[in-house]
């Protein structure tokens, strides 16, 4: 039998940290011991981890990630990308039906099933696509039908696109609306995508312009926020565990917390690119900054961080979509493939700010305020419940899927040091402030 002992670490709970020492054996945790002021229990294992001074935390869950496979490889795999995110600490991820094919059917999911199977680092779930009616018969058959119960444990949820994104899986209004209906039925959590496609067209068509700059006219804020409102209103009728994906908006921050308010079963989530880049970033970024939905002003970052605060923001979820560096590069610029790498420097960059420290070269006139529980229920506890992922927290008989945190270390982000196939990131050269290590499995 191989043990392992965490010595002298400090379990960042909800309730309230406390140092103990964790004895794991053959991966499973047996024993907890909470250290107090009186004498120690002593306690031997195979292989020791002296961690005074350090955090730990249940492996990180990013509920939004592009793993590019299949169809796509030359962005990534999930091989490729599974590294990436447990070099940041990262051991569940939700990963998004935009591949090719896309994961519409019955048969594409048991594809990505079967080669995430062969992943033993990190446990990879699966959203299913909805573009047309008979996808949402596919759907019914996997949640109702026994034969596929294997399946529907490794699919978390259903992705809708209000409007064109990477894999143009944009849905038709009238399969938007069945779709909440039939997610509300099942009872399955339903992830939105919200762009308005007429105000995006309409924008589309009046641009006269041709820098990068562009791109945050032509999706502007107005097109997020229509769209989350529709969303709301779906939600309402039909009852559907709604969730908002990359909020990005002011507005639509507000929408939410009024639906919140109302008692709806709505929830959201923001990527790290719009809590830490805005439209002064394209300007170094070129087409490397190029997302859906685009790039905000710096007052959008700043209610975002006070959206997190207030805990009107549910989850921080990387939208880890890789392109190749070549692929970003091509020109007329607004022709780039919308989608930046980020799974593995989610928690590092929230680590940093933890730590009292701000990553940007460019300073910004507000300080963010994020404590380390926050970045636990923000990555973990509230990802792991709205998506039912069960896994496993820091207690006895649980299997160790444990993150190990250095929040003092300080390293900087260079995109040929990552894991991502794709070698890039847009926060090459930041300072980093905190890093994570996974120990046990998934």
């Amino acid at each position: 039998m191989t043990s392992l002992l965490i010595r002298g670490g400090t379990i960042v709970r909800p309730t309230g940290d406390e140092r103990a020492d964790i004895l794991m054996n053959e991966g499973i945790i047996g024993e907890i011991f909470v250290r107090t002021t009186g004498p120690q229990k002593l306690l031997a294992a195979d292989q020791t981890i002296e961690a005074n001074g350090q955090l730990l935390f249940p492996g990180f869950i990013d509920c939004h990630v592009h793993f590019r496979e299949p169809g796509l490889e030359q962005k990534g795999t999930m091989e490729t990308e599974s590294q990436s995110a447990i070099a940041g600490g990262v051991t569940t991820v939700c990963e998004m039906p935009n591949t090719n094919p896309p994961t519409v059917s019955i048969a594409a999911l048991r594809e990505k099933v079967r080669i995430a199977e062969g992943i033993s680092t990190c446990d990879i779930r699966f959203f299913f696509g909805v573009t047309q009616s008979e996808n949402l018969q596919e759907l019914r058959r996997l949640w109702t039908e026994q034969e596929y119960s294997s399946l529907r444990d490794r699919c978390c949820g259903v992705k809708l696109y209000i409007d064109h994104s990477t894999g143009n899986q944009k849905a038709a209004k009238g399969v938007v609306e069945e779709a909440f209906r039939v997610c509300a039925e099942l009872k399955i959590p339903l992830v939105v995508h919200c762009e308005d496609p007429v105000l995006n067209a309409r924008a589309a068509k009046l641009n006269m312009h041709t820098e990068i700059a562009a791109h945050s006219l032509i999706r502007a804020p107005e097109s997020e926020q229509r769209a989350i409102t529709s969303a709301i209103e779906s939600a309402k009728e039909t009852g559907a565990q709604l969730h908002i994906a990359h909020l990005s908006t002011k507005r639509g921050l507000e929408l939410v917390g009024q639906a919140k308010k109302d008692g709806l079963p709505i929830t959201c989530e923001v990527a790290p690119h719009h809590l830490f880049l805005s439209t002064e970033d394209y300007e170094t970024l070129g087409t490397l900054g190029k997302i859906n939905p685009p790039l905000r002003t710096p007052d959008h970052c700043e209610a975002l961080w006070a959206g997190i605060e207030s805990g009107t923001i549910d989850c921080v979820a990387s939208d880890h979509a890789p392109h190749t560096f070549e692929e970003k590069q091509v020109m007329p610029a607004l022709t780039a493939p919308s989608g930046v790498p980020g799974v593995e420097t989610m928690i590092p960059l929230l680590l940093t700010v933890a730590a009292g420290r701000w990553p940007h070269p460019r300073r910004r006139s507000f300080q963010p305020k994020l404590m380390y529980a926050d970045i636990r229920r923000l990555c973990f506890d509230r990802p792991n419940e709205i998506f039912a992922l069960k896994r496993p927290m820091i207690e006895s008989a649980a299997k160790a899927n444990l993150a190990l945190v250095e929040p003092e270390a300080e390293w900087e982000i260079h995109g040929a040091d990552l894991h991502s196939k794709c070698g890039w990131t847009p926060y090459e050269g930041w300072k980093i402030t905190g890093k994570a290590t996974v120990v046990g499995g998934w």
